[in-house]
């Protein structure tokens, strides 16, 4: 598993938070949140990991190669508006 430290949340109203370590990294309003969790539902947790570190853009930690390789079957943030 590679599990990078990445969790997420839903809230009640429908938006998404994401917690790195556990700590506070970014919220996703219920509009755009429908299509982060669309997303995060069908991929398996490597690459729910990889997804949530990019959607919060810590990503730069020395995996920025295995980034470019999971980039193909991950979507990029803009394909969340």
């Amino acid at each position: 598993m590679d599990d990078l430290g990445f969790t997420w949340q839903q809230t009640k109203n429908g938006d998404v938070s994401i917690y790195h370590h556990g700590r506070y990294a970014t919220r996703f309003s219920a509009h755009k949140a429908r299509g982060v969790i669309e997303k995060l539902t069908r991929l398996d947790f490597a690459d729910q990991q990889q997804l949530l570190a990019r959607l919060t853009g810590n990503y730069k930690r020395g995996n920025e190669r295995l980034a470019q390789q999971v980039s193909a079957q991950l979507a990029k943030p803009a394909d969340f508006q």
